[in-house]
């Protein structure tokens, strides 16, 4: 299914019935990702998967966007869709946007950060390296006649100096990504005030298990479950775990649906 929010047009898959329950997915990753968690759960609750800006089936971002402005077209997406207390669910990116909603007191019946960004990564020396050996290069190739003559050479040193999300982001993407990654959101963490299951791979290296770990110490009503063998898609790669212990999470919801 397709809405239309400010002139972009947002894929989404809705089923089931009961509670509201809204996925969001990471970067670089669409709606079919979450499709093992909507599959089980559409059978307890009225599930949405949204493809965000610039993933999936829906547009792009019209320019650079922040968190902010995710986190504004999931807001108004779910005023379309009539969905007032939601249960909300996040992975990775998806989190740090749930994590957004959640501090700016949009009404949430619970929370669940999987796998969540949100805490901007402390930075070794070899990053730093990296990051002003590609800014001096590009201030040399640029000066007047270099900069035709450098410009491939420019994009191999800027694809060497970034992640791998970094590298198959394009345009208004990757000015999105570079963005989004640098705002820590670290301060808003105390503000989010409904229950909130934290869900981690003891493996992850993308988001490691430490910031899993001061999420639940600045999240008042917080709970950390952390799952062995099972990296930054634990969700995953222990799915039936992920599955039944959510679940518990939410077996008074899912109770009361049935009641």
């Amino acid at each position: 299914m397709v809405v239309e929010i400010e002139g972009l047009k947002i894929h989404f898959k809705v089923s089931g019935q009961g509670q509201d329950l809204v996925l969001l997915h990471g970067w670089g990753a669409d709606l079919s990702l979450m499709n093992p968690i909507h599959k089980h759960f559409e059978r307890y609750f009225h599930t949405f998967s949204v493809d965000l800006p610039g993933f999936g089936l829906s547009d792009q971002p019209p320019h650079q966007w922040g968190v902010a402005d995710y986190a504004t077209i999931v807001k108004k997406f779910l005023m379309s869709q009539n969905i007032e207390c939601p249960i909300l669910m996040g992975h990775s990116f998806g989190g740090k946007v749930s994590i957004f909603l959640a501090a700016e007191r949009l009404p949430l019946h619970k929370l669940i950060l999987v796998d969540s960004s949100g805490i901007v990564p402390k930075r070794d020396s070899k990053y730093y390296l990296k990051v002003y050996s590609y800014k001096t290069a590009r201030r040399i190739m640029q000066l007047p006649g270099l900069k035709q003559l450098f410009r491939r050479r420019l994009e191999e040193l800027k694809n060497r100096s970034g992640s791998e999300d970094y590298r198959n982001a394009r345009g208004v993407m990757r000015e999105t990504l570079v963005k989004v990654i640098n705002e820590d959101l670290t301060p808003m963490l105390a503000q989010i005030i409904v229950p909130t299951l934290l869900m981690w791979g003891a493996d992850d290296t993308a988001t490691p298990i430490s910031d899993g770990r001061l999420m639940e110490q600045l999240i008042p009503d917080s709970e950390l479950v952390v799952l062995d063998n099972a990296g930054h898609y634990s969700y995953l790669d222990r799915l039936p775990d992920f599955l039944n212990i959510t679940a518990q999470f939410l077996k008074d919801d899912m109770e009361t649906k049935d009641a």
